[in-house]
């Protein structure tokens, strides 16, 4: 087999910078480990940049979003005991976030690219990356009991964390930064309408909550926990009773509870690999940076980077500027870092991480400097709808 660009992992940022590069005309292959149906079960959170929206709609894959997602202006923070609003959308410039699940982004992308006719293959075992710096990469997996080689001029490796790419990269090559928090989100998916409009982000004496959403009939809501914590010992109606201790009054006597329909306990961590070029092959997405998810970066971070490997390759086929793929990594890390900046910023002013009582007022300090100054609302404004993307040139 050949193609212009293979792509390992048929996630969302592996899916979107196939669809965006065929719309150009460059041909790709997409290998993925899992079957269609176990990509789609993935649960993840669904807060979408200006930035992810305008790129799904440059690809033809935002009809759907359009119609079903919803567009939110602003959100709380709670802390205190008060209840403060940004204005993301005045204090942005205009812009703002939409919500709308990572499962569904993952489908219309997915139907976009059975339409187009372009290649995914499902199910692919065993998939090595061979000779990525050199002129001539290759990718080998098996399907189906048979060997199959995929030559290629570029690799994007989007398989996340856990994925093929990055560890075929010599430990010599690479750098990694990293921090593990001490605590877990507990998070429940019910199908109750959600508590409030807009998501709300909660600090406490007994740990951080956040109330989200997927759409008017469908709530997600998340509890601090520890990292230990056997799932079996939160029932239903115990997770129900801590969120509520953990809202303002008002917020919690309106919650809606219900059956929970998924639930799981994630850790958190931060995580950077340096650099995400290597040859021929480039890192995308979770195979390069992990943030926490208090900052609603994750998916988005990674359509930064599809964004600007998308124009390296799309300048390099169309006007043999081949320098700019030489730019991926550092393009891409200014962004990253300032992401997850924000990210751990976000974690370390809203979760409980010990009982020191200093530690807790500089918290509560913090969020008091932060959110009555202008300057203070606008910065968690500007970095929470997503910092501009930088232009490929």
């Amino acid at each position: 087999m050949k193609t212009q660009v293979a792509i390992i992992g048929a996630g969302p940022s592996g899916l979107l910078l196939g669809q965006l590069l065929h719309l150009q005309g460059i041909d790709t292959v997409i290998l993925e480990a899992k079957t269609p149906e176990y990509v789609l079960g993935r649960i993840r959170a669904g807060v979408l940049e200006q930035g992810f929206v305008d790129l799904l709609r440059e690809a033809k894959a935002g009809a759907r979003m359009d119609r079903e997602g919803h567009v939110h202006e602003g959100f709380s923070l709670f802390f205190d005991g008060k209840l403060e609003r940004i204005d993301l959308k005045t204090l942005s410039g205009g812009k703002t976030v939409m919500v709308y699940g990572q499962t569904e982004v993952t489908r219309d992308l997915m139907e976009a690219r059975a339409q187009s006719g372009a290649v995914s293959i499902y199910e692919a075992e065993n998939v090595q990356l061979h000779e990525f710096y050199s002129a001539k990469p290759r990718v080998t997996f098996v399907k189906n009991g048979e060997t199959i080689e995929l030559e290629c001029d570029y690799i994007a490796g989007c398989d996340g964390f856990h994925g093929v790419s990055r560890k075929s990269v010599p430990q010599d090559a690479i750098k990694t930064f990293e921090r593990v928090y001490p605590f877990g989100w507990l998070g429940v998916l019910s199908k109750t309408p959600p508590v409030a409009d807009e998501l709300i982000y909660a600090n406490h004496e007994r740990g951080f909550a956040l109330c989200s959403m997927r759409s008017p009939t469908l709530s997600r809501y998340y509890v601090q926990c520890a990292l230990d914590d056997p799932l079996d010992a939160w029932s239903d109606e115990r997770f129900w009773d801590e969120l509520k201790m953990r809202l303002p009054a008002e917020v919690a006597a309106r919650l809606v509870t219900g059956p929970s329909i998924e639930k799981s306990i994630a850790p958190l961590r931060s995580f950077v690999a340096e650099p995400m070029k290597f040859g021929n092959l480039f890192l995308v997405g979770d195979a390069a940076h992990i943030v926490p998810p208090t900052g609603a970066k994750g998916l988005n971070l990674a359509s930064s980077d599809v964004y600007t490997l998308y124009h390296a390759l799309r300048k390099t086929y169309s006007e043999g500027r081949s320098d700019l793929l030489e730019k991926y990594s550092e393009i891409c890390l200014r962004r990253i870092w300032k992401a997850e900046r924000f990210s751990w910023w976000m974690t370390s002013i809203l979760h409980k991480f010990n009982d020191d009582g200093f530690s807790q007022r500089i918290q509560q300090a913090e969020l008091n400097y932060y959110t009555s100054s202008l300057a203070g609302r606008t910065t968690i404004a500007e970095n929470y709808v997503g910092l501009p993307y930088e232009a490929v040139e």
